[in-house]
Formats: C-alpha cells, structure tokens, sequence
C-alpha cells in the first residue's frame, strides 16, 4: 500500500481523471515523484470497476483500491446489504476472510462489533484505512490467519461467524466445498463452539444438495440473485439446530427484493397442474431455478407448468408480483408448422428444454433478434415441441 496515493493533490488527479482510460494513464510518465503511472492508473481502474457494484466506496474521497482480483472476488452492495439484514443488531461478528473489507463493512453497520481478519497484510492495510475513511471504527482489522485466530480466542465468543472461502487454491481453481480454504466441513464443530452461527457465503455453482449433506445444523439457504444472474450461495448454520433446512430464493432487482421460502419437503410434496399455453407465460428468476422450486413456483402464484421438465409457467391471468419475467402470449404452434412456413422471424430467442440451443435455432432460421418480441422453443405437454410467440410485459 503506497500511502502518498493519499494525498490531496493525487486523489484531485484521480477525480478529475475519472472517465480517463487507465491503460491511457499507465502509458504516461508519472506526475507525481514516489508514485508510478502502473500505480495511479491501478486506483483508476479501481474506481471504474465499482461505480456500479460498490457506488459508496467510489464515491467516497480517499478510498484505497487494491488489485483487480480482489475487486472481482468482493461482494457488491446490494448483496452486501442482504447479508448484513441476516443478523441481529447489537451483535459480535468475525469475518474469517475479509478481503477488502466490503462484507465486513456493512455487518458493521448493523453489529456492535466486527473483527476482520485478512492474511495478505498489505490487503489488511487498506482494509483498515478504509473503513476508517467511512467512519466505521467499530471494524477491528487483524492481519492475521481467521481460522489461527479464533483457535487462539480463549473463552471468547461471537455471536457470528461470517467467511467467505476462496475458491482458488494454489492459484488453480476448486470446486468442491472441502476443497475451499478455509476447509469448513473440516471446521465447521470447531466454529460451532465459538458461535451458535455461522454464516458462509459460497459459490453460485456449488450443488446445494451435495453441500447440504457436507454441512451440520444448515437451518437457512439463501440462493441470492441481481438483475437475474444468481450471484451468492448463503448457509446458515445454527449450533443444535434438527430441524428442515428452509430454502429462500431471493431475487434482488432494481431497488426490490422479492423472497420465496420452501422446504425441500414442500417442493417434493407439491401437486402440480400441466396446461398448454395460455394468455400469459411466466419465466422464474434464476435463484428460484438454481433453489430447485420448480414445483414451488406453481402452487404459491397459482400457475401451471408447461412440462414436468420444462420450467416455464402460464395462466390466463397477469399476476403481479412474480419473481421473474412475464411475457404475453401472441400466437402458439408446433415446431412443425413453424418449419413449414418458412417466415422471416425477428425476435429474441429462448430454447428451454429443447434439442436445439438459442444460437442453433437462431443460425439455423437466420433469425434476427427483435426488441420486446420474445419466441420461445419448448417442450410442452404431451412431449409436444413447441414454438410461443409473445411480446415481453416489463416490470
């Protein structure tokens, strides 16, 4: 961490160089003595990279970026402020693995105390500065091991446990949860003696299941979405908790969030009603998809399924509402009759349990792509192939 980034006349240069290419200010000779152009133009690309994922820290004079991949890796915001809603207020909170510090920051705001710990020191530095450039100085920084940390606590406890385990290992990507460092299925008795919860943030494409069978206690599973790309994984585990893990598919859009719960239990019981399709068509959002409420979706928005393995929904009336999106019906036919008519079609394309994928069909019948006209390719009942032409409703 070079310090002299801090001072005013630096941080003046990178305001007024914000929309400024930094490949562009890298190439340039360095106004500044004891800061190089690879340095400055690192803040820049920085800033840029958060505007929208983390508006508040790029707003804030004097924050400190830190590599690229560290940025790539942090949460953003919004699902920051989720995960923060998940714990009680005047609360003691570790975070194992506090990278930049974002996490660590808004259970801040909520917590009494957090204590972040951070291994790289350089990381733990600006950490540190930062949360004291946005007034948190209630975020104890330790540049330390978490996991040599709370082994060496005492008596001490938390009230949570919070870590978010690298999914790179040696520079090589991982993909099964006792792979993951920290290991938590390893860990996860000797952090339930330390708290009665802990909270792990792990990868969207992590099996839920098979991490469900890897992990004691799980009482929630948060499968969290923005602007339809499923972005966290949440567990929850409670120390002595037997009961059915509930599943919440929260989808998090614009400034709203919508949740739907379910018990694994609930999904497996549902009864479902199979229909052709009707005046409206309705596709859930990828956290209900990747939570598996498949069956769920239906029996709470009264809505039937086109296919028992195609999950696309349809009613003959707008439901207002529904976590995904909604799409009027404009004309309805059998893949069959489209072949045969040979027409031009303009329009955005969805294969959902077809043969072909998206970009087949649209290569193969030089399909263009149109506007808030969607056609979707499916299987519908009676193990029909079927094309659905409909006109996107937005929220």
């Amino acid at each position: 961490m070079n310090t002299l980034i801090l001072q005013k006349e630096i941080q003046q240069f990178l305001e007024e160089n914000m929309h400024e290419s930094p490949t562009k200010i890298a190439l340039k000779k360095s106004p500044f003595e004891g800061i190089t152009s690879s340095e400055l133009a690192a803040q820049l690309d920085g800033r840029q990279r958060i505007l929208a994922k983390i508006p508040l820290w790029a707003e804030s004079p004097g924050i400190y970026f830190p590599a690229k991949l560290n940025l790539e890796q942090c949460s953003s915001e919004k699902t920051a402020l989720f995960k923060c809603s998940l714990i009680n207020s005047g609360t003691r909170l570790i975070d194992v693995t506090s990278g930049f510090g974002v996490d660590s920051f808004y259970f801040s705001t909520r917590a009494d105390q957090v204590v972040s710990c951070e291994l790289n020191p350089d990381l733990a530095a600006i950490s540190s500065h930062n949360a004291g450039v946005l007034g948190a100085n209630n975020i104890k920084v330790v540049a330390t091991d978490g996991v040599d940390y709370i082994r060496h606590l005492g008596n001490e406890q938390f009230d949570y446990i919070y870590l978010d385990p690298s999914r790179r290992v040696q520079n090589k990507k991982v993909f099964l949860l006792d792979e993951c460092e920290p290991n938590i299925v390893a860990l996860q008795d000797e952090f339930l003696q330390r708290s009665p919860v802990v909270m792990s943030k792990l990868a969207p494409l992590l099996d839920i299941s098979s991490a469900m069978s890897m992990l004691k206690h799980v009482r929630d599973i948060y499968v969290v979405s923005l602007q339809n790309d499923c972005k966290e994984l949440i567990f929850i585990q409670e120390k002595g908790f037997s009961g059915q893990t509930t599943i919440h598919a929260v989808r998090l859009f614009k400034e709203q969030q919508q949740s739907v719960s379910f018990t694994y239990e609930d999904e497996r019981m549902a009864v479902v009603d199979y229909s052709s399709p009707l005046s409206y068509v309705y596709e859930p959002d990828v956290a209900l998809t990747k939570a598996g409420a498949f069956k769920t979706i239906a029996k709470q928005f009264d809505l039937q399924k086109l296919h028992k393995n195609t999950h696309l929904y349809t009613a003959d009336r707008k439901i207002i509402g529904f976590p995904g999106k909604l799409f009027l019906v404009k004309k309805v036919e059998s893949f069959t009759d489209f072949k045969k008519s040979k027409s031009q079609l303009t329009s955005n394309i969805i294969a959902k349990n077809f043969p072909l994928k998206t970009e087949e069909i649209k290569k193969k019948f030089k399909i263009k792509d149109g506007n808030d006209s969607f056609t979707f390719f499916t299987t519908t009942v009676n193990d029909q192939f079927t094309v659905i032409h409909t006109q996107r409703i937005l929220e």
